[in-house]
């Protein structure tokens, strides 16, 4: 169901934030410094083959486009940089940086790929957007600013699979829709099922989150862009069905906010965030939760227990039994699951995903395995 590994060790550093390359051969992780780290993967082991140093803060956000093979990172220092695979002077292949040119005044928050390669967007706490492409005449990374009516920081940012219409969560406690289309990049703006033809930077559409508001920290476009999910700290997801009159659903949970989340499938996505385990939902024109992806069991840790430890445990845990201490909660991940990727197959038709989090690991999880592990009732 799922395979664990432990990439972060001694010490064991928080996971943000990884991206994986076309073939699933290699990943790129950041554990929450001014690094990024490229690993090869045989489906067994990791293997560290490069270590990105060139920001000067916290990276962010890591994506690793299929299309071109390039990477783009962003962070607290207010940079993107794209890495190409390339021959340097002295013949030897490296990643070669180039800085991209955001114009924003605060942390970069997260950045994507448009489907195509030919584009990405970087979310910021500026209350901008930068949609960033290649100008092939100055050679240099170059963006257009989306910024009304953002009013606070973006968290989380989607393609639709036309590359011109894109999905923002912030927290604003709204999930929009904007026109992303860039003249001589992209092919002309059509109408879509969103709506109307817009120019650049205009909202398409925006929606709320539920009356006590909450920030949306996860947003998703379907395989076939006809509907949007999002979650938000509200500990609610919602779904938005352009084939229905932009008829939004929404699902309180009980489980904590959920942070990323990702359609699997034309009817189903998972969700996955501060309580540790990844959740899958459904939608067939209604939202329905579906159960936990991840057999909650008891992981224990004996330990030689002596007199002192007794009244130790006593004052600090409000127990004496200690001969089987619990030094690990029953999940898979042991904190906050932070970041979702797909990793065999596609958005609609998922086989396998990964997830990092703050316990320093990244999880190999076998979907279907994980579904016919599901509880009856569940399932």
């Amino acid at each position: 169901m799922a395979t664990e590994f432990q990439l972060m060790k001694n010490p064991v550093l928080p996971l943000f934030t990884h991206a994986w390359n076309k073939d699933k051969t290699q990943v790129c992780v950041s554990p929450g410094d001014n690094k990024a780290h490229i690993y090869s993967f045989d489906g067994k082991n990791y293997k560290l083959e490069h270590t990105l140093e060139d920001h000067t803060a916290t990276i962010t956000g890591i994506d690793w486009s299929a299309e071109s093979n390039d990477i783009v990172t962003c962070g607290h220092d207010r940079n993107a940089y794209v890495y190409c695979w390339k021959k340097n002077d002295a013949g030897v292949e490296v990643w070669d940086p180039k800085l991209v040119i955001l114009r924003i005044n605060r942390a970069a928050t997260c950045v994507k790929w448009s489907p195509n390669g030919k584009k990405f967007a970087v979310g910021s706490g500026a209350r901008v957007i930068s949609v960033c492409y290649f100008e092939e005449d100055n050679d240099w990374w170059v963006s257009k600013h989306i910024k009304r009516p953002i009013r606070s920081t973006i968290l989380s940012i989607d393609w639709h699979p036309n590359n011109y219409l894109l999905a923002a969560g912030s927290a604003d406690f709204k999930c929009r829709i904007f026109s992303a289309a860039v003249k001589g990049v992209d092919e002309k703006n059509k109408e879509t099922e969103w709506g109307a033809r817009k120019k650049f930077g205009e909202v398409v559409q925006e929606f709320s989150t539920s009356t006590a508001g909450g920030w949306v920290h996860a947003v998703s476009f379907s395989q076939d862009g006809t509907k949007v999910a999002f979650a938000a700290h509200d500990s609610c997801v919602y779904v938005v069905d352009a084939t229905d009159n932009l008829k939004m659903h929404r699902l309180p949970c009980k489980a904590l906010p959920y942070r990323t989340i990702e359609w699997v499938s034309a009817t189903e996505f998972v969700a996955a965030g501060f309580d540790y385990v990844p959740a899958l939902f459904s939608f067939t024109g209604a939202l329905q939760y579906i159960g936990e992806l991840d057999t909650r069991q008891e992981k224990e840790t004996k330990s030689t227990f002596r007199a002192l430890d007794k009244f130790r445990n006593l004052d600090s845990k409000g127990t004496t039994e200690g001969s089987a201490l619990k030094t690990k909660v029953n999940t898979t991940h042991q904190n906050c699951i932070a970041d979702l990727q797909i990793f065999a197959g596609e958005k609609g038709n998922v086989a396998k995903f990964t997830t990092v989090g703050s316990d320093g690991k990244i999880v190999v999880w076998d979907l279907a395995a994980a579904k016919r592990s599901m509880p009856s009732s569940a399932a």
